[in-house]
């Protein structure tokens, strides 16, 4: 995560105070944001899931990429320093050791994410009622590609990064 703070180094910096919202869930795609200092809580339909505080974390890279309204809301949860990627699509394609950087934590939070459902779905699995169909339910997840990515380049903003 530290390589793609050191490539935001040239990117506007927004200080954030305690308890702003950073992205609310919802919102139309905008800009990537990538955690300097500080800590944010990140909720998803009001419930809090995650507390992040590692240097270099990314946040708006899901709606940037799915062409989605922000997936999640991001709170500063003391004061918060971010660097500011106003045109993501551009500050991706400009810069591949960002666009990897970005993959590597989005890759990342979905290995911890994919072994957290594993276990829950060994857990739960043969039981009857609502929790045996935790099963069937994470086998539909886990099989959904998302959106077919059309290939591109950055001469072609229409056909860049599935859009």
């Amino acid at each position: 995560m530290d390589d793609l703070l050191a490539l935001c180094a040239d990117l506007p910096v927004r200080q954030v105070a305690p308890g702003e919202v950073l992205l609310e869930e919802g919102a139309a795609a905008g800009a990537l944001l990538v955690l300097q200092s500080g800590s944010v809580v990140v909720e998803r339909g009001g419930t809090p899931f995650a507390r992040i505080d590692t240097p270099g974390a990314v946040f708006g890279e899901l709606a940037v990429v799915l062409g989605v309204p922000v997936t999640a809301t991001v709170r500063a949860d003391d004061e918060v320093v971010v660097r500011v990627a106003e045109d993501p699509r551009a500050f991706l394609t400009e810069r591949p050791g960002a666009a990897l950087a970005v993959l590597r934590t989005t890759a990342a939070r979905l290995d911890g994410l994919t072994r957290y459902l594993a276990d829950v779905k060994e857990q739960y699995a043969g039981l009857p009622g609502h929790l045996g169909m935790v099963d069937g339910l994470l086998d539909t997840l886990v099989h959904h590609q998302g959106p077919q990515a059309r290939p591109g380049s950055a001469r072609d903003p229409e056909g860049h990064l599935g859009h």
